[in-house]
């Protein structure tokens, strides 16, 4: 017992003088936003939980209280894509690649600018087999699941980047 707990405390103070750290919850330069988009696109609805979870940004939903928020977050577009990346010999598609695209933007509610119009685009390749079809529809729907959360906390990310309002 006491061999082991001799090799872990190296270890512990090599992680600790290295800088290592949890990841936090972000530190946010406002309070309240608007999410100014489709109410009812999983993105929005993943977006808007992930800021509230943080319990330091009140989201406002109501577009009839939107002076109440201090950042609006402009949600430009939103895109599923699904791309033919490799065929066969006799034409079958044999390989997708699977895109989600988001181009958004950040102002205050007298209309400055915080964050110009940003993409940010997520991609997985996955093979594809017709007689694979029903599990192959299942990994595209979780694929898709999961480059959404990376978006999001990409978003998330560069939300907390901003400094001053």
């Amino acid at each position: 017992m006491q061999r082991r707990t001799a090799l872990i405390w190296p270890m512990g103070l090599l992680l600790a003088g290295c800088g290592f750290k949890l990841r936090q919850a972000p530190d946010f330069a406002f309070d309240s936003a608007f999410i100014n988009g489709l109410n009812n696109s999983p993105l929005v609805i993943e977006l808007r939980r992930n800021l509230e979870a943080t319990d330091r940004v009140e989201v406002v939903q109501d577009p009839r209280q939107m002076e109440r928020a201090q950042v609006i977050i402009d949600l430009l577009s939103d895109q599923r894509e699904k791309v033919v990346v490799a065929l066969n010999a006799s034409g079958q598609v044999r390989q997708f690649q699977l895109r989600v695209r988001l181009r958004f933007k950040l102002r205050t509610l007298q209309g400055k600018e915080l964050i110009s119009p940003t993409e940010i685009l997520q991609q997985r390749d996955i093979n594809y087999s017709e007689t694979l079809a029903l599990a192959k529809e299942t990994e595209e729907a979780l694929l898709y699941k999961s480059m959404q959360t990376d978006v999001v906390q990409q978003l998330m990310r560069r939300l907390a980047a901003v400094r001053e309002l």
